[in-house]
């Protein structure tokens, strides 16, 4: 059998060589990748995105023992996590920050994680991460959380990608004011006060709900029609002790039911599969134009642009 088929079988070592192939843009993992697509379409995509130091990952980490271990008379889930880390400027590859604190989940046949590297990407994202989500969708995981870098205003590129995102805050870091900034409170379908046993939670809290009873854009429908709006609800965890986490659980469950009951998981998905084709257009639109332009070329109106005898849209013009 080939790589594609082995992850089909569901084989751990084909499946990791092929994250490798398709996170280092080979021909092998494009060739794979478009005989697993047809598998695909199946997983809950959960996205965690948040500050550093807010908890993301002890709390997927308690998620994924959770989906697990679930409560009496509910069925264990498969459960894959992409933990996108920053790169190090040593080896260019993830720090595996994310793996130290996810021991808890080793040696369980029914989790699967993975670091990637951002490797510059911008959004918290690396951009192998919607590829490598399907490789995971394919072998037949039930649910794929995906962990953002953490580098705070620039995260909402999770929200494209995943079905259900969880916004993660903690108390005493000033991050109510960021989501402001940043606009993180309209990308939230769940929004988590991590380390709740901090001073402050109650204020966290507090700001947090002003925010969203002050306007909510993306979930307020479309004026004159009737339709069924999601409130994202504000949660309060202590990941480190479980405590809060499945209520969290509960609220995933209860947002993927309202998205298939109100044709939200089929919007996102289209708007999902859209986003990525734009995504691959511009680099191979980018490749193209780029194999076409002489390093020469580019240097020199690089240095007329340096000395101002030339404007950017003139070098534009020039180029195109």
């Amino acid at each position: 059998m080939d790589l594609s088929e082995r992850v089909l079988a569901g084989d751990r070592l084909a499946l990791a060589r092929l994250l490798t192939q398709v996170e280092n843009d080979t021909p092998v993992g494009r060739a794979a990748l478009d005989q697993i697509f047809p598998h695909t379409g199946r997983a809950h995509l959960v996205g965690v995105t948040g500050s550093p130091g807010s908890g993301k990952s002890s709390l997927v980490n308690r998620l994924a023992q959770l989906f697990r271990h679930p409560a009496e008379g509910e069925p264990p889930r498969k459960v894959a996590i992409i933990a996108v880390d920053p790169t190090s400027p040593f080896s260019g590859g993830a720090l595996l920050g994310d793996r130290v604190r996810m021991r808890d989940l080793a040696g369980d046949p029914g989790v699967f994680i993975r670091s990637m590297a951002a490797r510059g990407a911008l959004g918290g994202l690396s951009r192998t991460t919607a590829a490598a989500v399907n490789v995971m969708d394919a072998a037949g995981f039930e649910v794929v959380l995906i962990e953002t870098v953490g580098a705070g205003q620039s995260e909402v590129d999770i929200a494209r990608l995943a079905h259900t995102t969880l916004v993660v805050e903690a108390p005493g870091m000033g991050d109510e004011i960021q989501a402001i900034k940043a606009g993180i409170l309209e990308i939230a379908d769940i929004l988590v006060v991590n380390k709740a046993d901090r001073p402050g939670v109650q204020n966290t809290e507090r700001a947090l709900r002003g925010m969203l009873e002050m306007g909510h854009p993306t979930r307020r429908g479309v004026a004159g029609k009737a339709q069924e709006l999601w409130q994202p609800p504000v949660l309060c965890t202590v990941a480190n002790s479980g405590q809060g986490i499945a209520e969290v659980a509960a609220a995933i469950a209860r947002h993927a039911d309202y998205l298939r009951r109100s044709g939200e998981w089929q919007r996102r998905e289209l708007e999902r599969l859209q986003n990525g084709l734009e995504m691959l257009v511009q680099q191979a639109l980018l490749a193209r134009w780029r194999s076409g332009v002489s390093d020469e070329r580019l240097a020199g109106l690089v240095a007329q642009l340096s000395a101002r005898q030339i404007t950017p849209y003139a070098a534009l013009d020039k180029l195109i």
